[in-house]
Parts: structure tokens; sequence; C-alpha cells
């Protein structure tokens, strides 16, 4: 049979959502000479503001953080609505041309490295069919969690239960919830955006947690921010409020690191504020971790204590018995009655988008690696992943990893290298969790994600000001990472493969 050229592309990106498509416009823009396809394993761009789909959907960071530091954050709003920031995302997409490289339904499945040709090989699912490209560098911008299902335990009775029962990650179109009751489980961002929302029309709703989760209010709009557009240039102004937001953010989270106590106070009186002195902040308001030991769940413009006030909804702060035919009956004895029961109780993490991954036919296991600067592997060559902050916006992280990873491409074409790997040198030893989180959907997966070091660069520090000096102006041949495997001369920088006419073309 006649064979068929594999696609051969300088770089791929996979995953269309914001930072996919943040990662093709550094490219473009600072690798302007390299080719590159992002493959999406989904049908449409967006990634997460594209999946979820529930009511009042929103950002939990504002918008002058969360937004590309490229592209000013128009909109009134800085916590913004999910519509409003997956448009944002594909008009970022379209006028810039990048919406032309992507290939949907291209779900990656395996990449195998081969130092032999210096490229990478990347299996791909595309209607059930597999497919195959090449690439001399692979950038995962896949996420941290699993699309295809959220975090769901199971619940005694649930069979018996005569209502709807829905995950926030998996929203139904159709369900009717107005005049219904309904009980949101669990206390997180998702829970506390989904309250007050379903609260606008349901008989009822209530917040059932077993423990409680800091929760802060903020105003939907940043009056700074929106009195320095009317009087500045966009991208002036955008940056201005930019770097105000991150630099609060960061010494909140700094007060909070060293004066916990103080910090937690002062959130609990925020909230007393707004409950009124009768109401028991004790029980369903204080958590019995310190303020950033989990990220913090934002509120805007009062919403979810509006609807407490108002009487439309509750919180209940209490463990789940089992699910009867008519709602809920907690340990306590105490039943809830429910038409509608919502488990919002979290994701699933998954590395690298759940791909498999070799180098030279060796399975990389991440769990026995150490992270390079948060982005990159030790032992992998020629790959990294755009991950954001806990602490901060996802934003502020990824495009510092996008300008960091054009630093190192640029770099291996001057110095005519084919290959860059983080080698760990003698000393170079971690064992700190990748992600230094207590909350439960981090605690049941974090020990598939690599490990950290107690120094740099393997050491996170989730501080925006450290990396943008480490990864901005920092040396990118830095004694850690490797360069090797040089250009021959008068010999390509791979020679693609050819694949059999059957398989399908990319």
């Amino acid at each position: 049979m006649a064979e068929r050229e594999i696609p051969h592309f300088d770089v791929i990106i996979v995953g269309a959502g914001l930072s996919g498509v943040g990662a093709a416009y550094h490219l473009q823009k600072n690798c302007p000479d390299r080719t590159y396809a992002i493959l999406e394993g989904r049908q449409a761009i967006g990634g997460t503001w594209d999946l979820f789909r529930y009511p009042g959907i929103r950002s939990d960071s504002d918008m002058y953080t969360l937004g590309y530091v490229f592209k000013p954050w128009k909109a009134a709003k800085a916590i913004a609505d999910g519509p409003s920031i997956l448009a944002y995302v594909r008009e970022t997409a379209a006028e810039n041309g990048i919406d032309r490289h992507i290939r949907f339904n291209h779900m990656v499945r395996r990449a195998d490295w081969s130092t032999e040709t210096a490229a990478w090989t990347v299996e791909a699912e595309v209607d059930g069919q597999p497919t195959t490209l090449t690439c001399n560098f692979l950038f995962m911008c896949s996420g941290y969690y699993s699309y295809k299902s959220g975090y769901r335990p199971e619940f005694a009775g649930e069979a018996d239960f005569k209502g709807a029962i829905v995950h926030p990650q998996a929203w139904p179109g159709d369900l009717d919830y107005s005049g219904k009751k309904v009980v949101v489980i669990g206390s997180g961002a998702t829970a506390v955006t989904l309250v007050p929302e379903m609260a606008k029309t349901a008989a009822h709703v209530t917040m059932l947690q077993r423990s409680p989760t800091y929760v802060v209010s903020r105003p939907a709009e940043d009056g700074v921010a929106n009195w320095l557009k009317s009087r500045l240039p966009p991208m002036v102004a955008y940056q201005t409020t930019r770097w105000k937001n991150v630099l609060l953010g960061m010494l909140f989270f700094n007060m909070a690191r060293k004066r916990p106590e103080k910090t937690k106070e002062r959130i609990l009186s925020m909230v007393r504020e707004k409950l009124g002195p009768e109401y028991d902040v004790e029980t369903h308001f204080t958590p019995s971790y310190n303020p950033w030991d989990q990220r913090l769940c934002l509120v805007p413009d009062d919403d979810l204590f509006d609807a407490i006030k108002a009487g439309a909804a509750s919180v209940v702060t209490d463990h789940i018995d089992r699910f009867t035919a008519t709602g809920i009956r907690l340990k306590s004895g105490q039943e809830i009655e429910a038409d509608v029961i919502v488990t919002a109780t979290g994701l699933n993490l998954e590395v690298l988008g759940g791909a498999s991954f070799a180098v030279d036919g060796k399975p990389v296991v991440f769990s026995d690696t150490l992270a390079y600067k948060g982005m990159m592997y030790s032992d992998v060559p020629n790959m990294a992943s755009s991950f954001g902050y806990t602490n901060a916006s996802w934003t502020l992280k990824a495009d510092l990893t996008c300008g960091y990873v054009c630093r190192l491409l640029n770099h291996m074409t001057e110095t005519g290298m084919r290959q860059a790997t983080p080698v760990r040198r003698p000393g170079d030893e971690g064992d700190e969790n990748w992600l230094d989180f207590s909350s439960g959907y981090v605690q049941r997966s974090v020990h598939l994600f690599p490990k950290q070091g107690s120094k740099s660069p393997w050491k996170q520090h989730q501080n925006y000001a450290k990396d943008l000096i480490a990864l901005k102006f920092g040396k990118v041949d830095d004694g850690v990472m490797a360069f090797t495997n040089p250009l021959s001369l008068g010999k390509p920088a791979v020679a693609p493969p050819s694949a059999p006419a059957s398989s399908k073309a990319a």
C-alpha cells in the first residue's frame, strides 16, 4: 500500500482552552518561524469555559489577572460570567488566526520521544480512529482535571430518591428547577456559585456541607479599573489594574501565611458583618484549617450572603446518612427535603490529560519526576505544560510559562541544539507534593503528580514576582537544563516518519 506522510510541526499544543490559545499567541509573536498545531479533544474552543454549563458559572478570579497579559479585559465586570470568558477566549483565537491551527476532536492518547529523530510521535484518537502526528516540541495545555467526569462519591439510598441528581460537570440543559427545593452538596467555588444563582427561581436552595470553606466577598466590578479605563489608553489601564491586583493578592496571601489567626479573624468578621450577629458563623463559615491551606471562595457583590439573608438559601453543616425518596437524611437525624440534588463534590485530577508518555521507549512515571520551574519534568526532553497558580489567577503563571517556552525554543535555534532536558544534579532531590493544598480533590490524586524539590529550579514558589524574574529574565542555560543533540550540518531537524495509507489523516 502507498504510504502517507505523517503531519509534522515544530510545536504541537494540546488543548484549545484559555492556556492553549494563549500559548499559540505567544508562539506566533515570539517564534514566528515555528509551525504549530493545536490538538483539541473536544469540538469547541474554550476548555473549562465551554465544558461547564451550570447556572451562574463564573470566574473565581478577577479578569484583570485571569485575562491574557496581551489582551485587555474590556467588560465592566471584573468577576465575569462563563459565557463572557468563553467569548473572550474565542475572540482572541479568531482575531489572531489561531483558530485556523486547531484540529478538533483530536484526543491525545500517547506521546513517544525519540532522541534519534529529536521528535515526539503523538498518537491521537479522532472519531474513534487513531491518527499520528510528530513535533519537535510538545506543549501540554490540557489542564489538571479529567473532562470525562467529575468526582462523584456514591451515597447510600440514591436509588430511593425520586428527584433528579446532577453533577455540575455534566449539567443537563433541560433541567427545570424553578419552584423546586434544591440541595447543593458541597462548599467549594462551584457550590457558592450555584446556590445564589439557583435561589433566584427555586423554592429554596440548601447548601449542605461536611465542613465550611473560607468565603470572601468582593465587588463584581473593579471601581479603580473602570476609572482608569475611562482616562487611560486600554492597555495602560489594563496593565496598571493587573499589577494592582497582583500586588494586593500577594500581600493578602503573605499576610495569611505569616499571620493566619489574624487573617482568619478578619475574614470571619467580614462574614459576620454580612450575615448579622444572630447568624451562626462559627458553625457554617469557620473552617478548621488556616486561610489558603485551601483556595478561598469568592462571592461577588455579596450574592450568597444576600440569598441567605433573604431566606431563599440556607447552609447546613452535617454529614449525610443516606438519600431518601424525598431528600437527604443527615447523621444528626435531620431530614432535608429536595426535588433536585446537585453533587458539587469536586473534580477528578488528571496528569497531562490522561495521556501516556515514553522517552526512547521507557514509560514516563510522572510521580517519579521533579517539576522544573513548575512547567517541565526531570529527564523528559522538549516538553512543557501550562499549570497556573493555586493562590492567584491561573493565567498569570500560564503567560510566564509561554514566554519561557518561547525563550527556550529560540535558544535552541541559536545554539543549534535539538534537545532541551531538565536534568537532576547531585543533591537535586525532593519528595514534596507538587501542590501544597489540603483540599480533598487534591489529596485524592496528588500522589500521581510530579514532586518538587527544596530549592530552585525544582521548587514552586507560588509567587508571581519571583516567577517573573526567573522565567522572563533568568538564564535559560542555567546549568540544570541540558542542551544536547546538535543539528548535524545539512541534516533537517527531524525526518518525519511515514504512515501506512490506512492511517487516518490528521
